[in-house]
């Protein structure tokens, strides 16, 4: 069995066998980061067309840092990058509050060949207002405006959101998802589970899934994910549904000592 694989596994049963080894065997870096690699590919009957602009495969790194001394917040991002030897990624960020509830500031970017983008909104609740940054290399603007109302979360709060609350999910729960500056109503939801092979091990893992909702504008995407059953809920699988193709990403190994506050 591979280092890596082992670890994998070694991490899904950690909760089940409390061994310091157990522990120990999984720990590397600073005791409130918590990093999880994947590969990825691009899947759907268009992403021959999505192909011909973006790559197709790559590696990618969900990575989360929570409150320790001096930090106030949990910082998450995911990172997706091109083939070794190929320029090229897309990124999203979040910072949300300490206690999970609101998301502080949500950022996105991409570069592929000639072309990038990049933009940042910090949510002000005080104010109430949302302050929108955008970038291309052609020209940069601003813009202000108002927090959406009720509960809502970008791409990588809502993976965090699943993974804190997946417990508890056992319906449609209704929310929305922030993206590209404007608010849309979604759906949350349990999915299929799935069977997925760890380290060599059959290991089964819940789904959930992100849909369009009632009302609004309509969301252009669609967002899936299996987690782990123990209490670290490990994403296994992240699937984020564009128009033309979907992006699949499947855990490859852990890098972490960190444990999610969900488990706390």
């Amino acid at each position: 069995m591979k280092p890596t694989r082992y670890a994998i596994l070694a991490l899904v049963i950690a909760c089940a066998i409390p061994t310091a080894s157990a522990v120990e065997l999984n720990c590397r870096g600073p005791a409130n980061v918590e990093s999880f690699k994947y590969s990825w590919k691009l899947r759907g009957g268009l992403s021959w067309i999505a192909g011909i602009m973006f790559p197709t495969s790559g590696i990618g790194e969900l990575k989360t840092t929570y409150p320790a001394a001096g930090r106030n917040a949990i910082d998450s991002s995911l990172l997706i990058t091109a083939p070794a030897g190929k320029s090229g990624f897309y990124a999203y960020e979040t910072q949300i509050e300490a206690s999970g509830q609101r998301t502080l500031m949500t950022y996105h970017a991409y570069s592929w060949k000639d072309k990038s983008r990049k933009e940042r909104t910090l949510f002000d609740y005080n104010a109430g207002l949302a302050r929108m940054h955008k970038e291309t290399p052609e020209k940069q603007w601003d813009k202000i405006d108002h927090i959406p109302a009720g509960a809502f979360h970008d791409v990588v709060s809502a993976i965090y959101y699943l993974r804190a609350n997946a417990a508890t999910i056992r319906g449609p729960v209704a929310t929305q998802i922030y993206s590209d500056g404007k608010s849309y109503p979604v759906i949350v939801r349990p999915a299929n589970r799935q069977m997925f092979t760890i380290g060599g091990q059959q290991i089964g893992a819940s789904g959930f899934e992100i849909v369009d909702g009632p009302g609004g504008k309509k969301w252009p995407g669609g967002m899936k994910i299996w987690l782990s059953d123990d209490a670290r809920r490990i994403p296994f699988r992240i699937e984020i549904i564009q128009s033309m193709a979907s992006l699949q990403l499947d855990l490859q190994s852990i890098d972490s000592c960190a444990f999610m506050q969900a488990a706390k």
